[in-house]
């Protein structure tokens, strides 16, 4: 001991640290006045002149006649104890002050599921006064939703068996009587031996993104049924836009031949034309309400090879007396070797008849002698064939909306033919597009691949 403290030991109150002295006298007096054995801590001043903490303890020993003889006593050096001691408390302390500034609830379980841990955040939540373990088990049993009570019972108690993560989302009752929605997670904490010896969990405050994903779905549900609105009103449209064009046709060439036969002496010859046409167009109206009857029956429409040009001169033959009515002449500039194309041949002479009536429709305030509508046609590469029909019209007034459904630049107009062309265009595996002449008027273009894979359906 002489060499721990660097000097004689009969004057031991020397190296007992100032502040405890006098504590230190006064139970050493006390013990040898009443022979009671003693049991303190106090500072000694090791040889380097550092003061370290000991705990220092004597009893009496007795003679004959109960007389003390002697003293013996113990001191023991626990300065490194104490140290470890207070920093293992500071941690906790500061454990704990992380824990209750976390703003989400964290809870610990034993591993039979007995809770034994709330941070301040949770206690706050509940609005409960959370004083020992069994309060703690009252508390956990009330705080769930009654429709998730059972649901995340049955899922922990598995999870506390088989040690899996638990995961789930479920609703707690607030102070203030809501239920808000709860994501839960817990992860058990296993020793050396890998048993599990608690569990931690953390239950985050989800409820507004909860409300938000709800008030999001709602939306969703209203665009869809407000979408499934435009798409039958945009059928309707089509249906009645499509069926239109030949009815208007029939009407057109029925009142040609009244006119024919109505001449002295009656011009048959005219009228077995025009009648012709009406034949034409009826048979195109009943092949367009067929093709329509099997787009909602989901049957597969037949795809023929085609000269392109043919069906160009076909359908400018078909319309000759619509042309003359707007005072338009067509010119035309063929590929001299076209390829045939496999199409739905209705479809695409529902694209030309009303690409062409849009074009004429679009000269009618034009000078008369300006009137040219070109229609032209080549061979793009060894992919497809190209067509373009240039009029010398007004061109498109808002080319970025022309797509749009219900969307014309045409009084009483419906806004449904090129959003219907484009779609045909692109169910024969083709592309379409519109646009303004450096000179004036438009351009209305489309290709149709020589070797197309048949899609059956403009609906996709």
């Amino acid at each position: 001991m002489q060499t721990y403290f660097g000097g004689r030991l009969d004057q031991p109150i020397a190296y007992i640290h100032p502040d405890d002295r006098k504590g230190v006298v006064a139970i050493w007096r006390h013990s040898l006045r009443t022979g009671e054995p003693f049991d303190s801590e106090l500072r000694l001043r090791r040889s380097d002149g550092q003061f370290r903490r000991f705990h220092v303890s004597g009893r009496p020993f007795r003679g004959d006649r109960n007389y003390i003889a002697a003293w013996h006593g113990q001191s023991i050096d626990i300065e490194d104890e104490k140290l470890a001691r207070e920093n293992l408390l500071n941690r906790i302390m500061e454990l704990s002050i992380v824990v209750d500034m976390v703003p989400s609830n964290l809870w610990r379980l034993t591993p039979d599921g007995t809770t034994t841990l709330v941070n301040k955040h949770m206690a706050d939540f509940l609005g409960r006064e959370i004083l020992d373990e069994s309060t703690m088990e009252t508390v956990m049993d009330t705080i769930f939703h009654p429709d998730d009570a059972a649901p995340v019972g049955n899922e922990l108690g598995r999870c506390l068996i088989t040690g899996d993560s638990f995961a789930m989302r479920y609703r707690l009752l607030r102070k203030d009587g809501i239920y808000r929605w709860m994501s839960g997670r817990a992860e058990p904490m296993r020793d050396k031996d890998g048993q599990i010896v608690q569990w931690f969990g953390l239950c985050h405050d989800i409820h507004d993104q909860v409300q938000a994903e709800e008030n999001l779905r709602r939306t969703a549900e209203r665009l869809a049924q407000a979408t499934q609105a435009a798409h039958l009103a945009e059928l309707s449209a089509s249906i009645a836009h499509e069926v239109n064009q030949p009815l208007s046709a029939i009407a057109t060439d029925s009142d040609a031949c009244t006119r024919w036969l109505s001449l002295e002496p009656p011009n048959v010859e005219r009228a077995i034309i025009a009648a012709g046409r009406i034949t034409t167009a009826a048979v195109s109206a009943g092949e367009i309400v067929r093709r329509i009857r099997a787009l909602f029956q989901h049957i597969s429409q037949p795809r023929t090879l085609e000269n392109a040009n043919l069906l160009i001169d076909e359908v400018c033959r078909v319309m000759v007396d619509e042309i003359g009515a707007h005072a338009a002449r067509i010119t035309t500039d063929f590929d001299m070797d076209p390829p045939s194309i496999a199409i739905d041949r209705v479809q695409v002479q529902q694209v030309l008849v009303n690409l062409i009536r849009n074009a004429l429709q679009s000269m009618d305030r034009t000078d008369k002698n300006e009137r040219v509508l070109h229609i032209v046609s080549w061979r793009e590469g060894h992919e497809a064939i190209r067509i373009e029909i240039r009029d010398s019209g007004s061109g498109f007034s808002d080319i970025t909306r022309i797509f749009e459904p219900f969307f014309t630049t045409r009084k009483n107009g419906m806004g449904m033919g090129l959003s219907i062309c484009r779609s045909i265009i692109e169910s024969h595996g083709g592309r379409f597009w519109v646009a303004n002449n450096e000179g004036g008027g438009a351009t209305v273009g489309f290709t149709l691949p020589i070797e197309a894979e048949p899609v059956n359906s403009i609906a996709g």
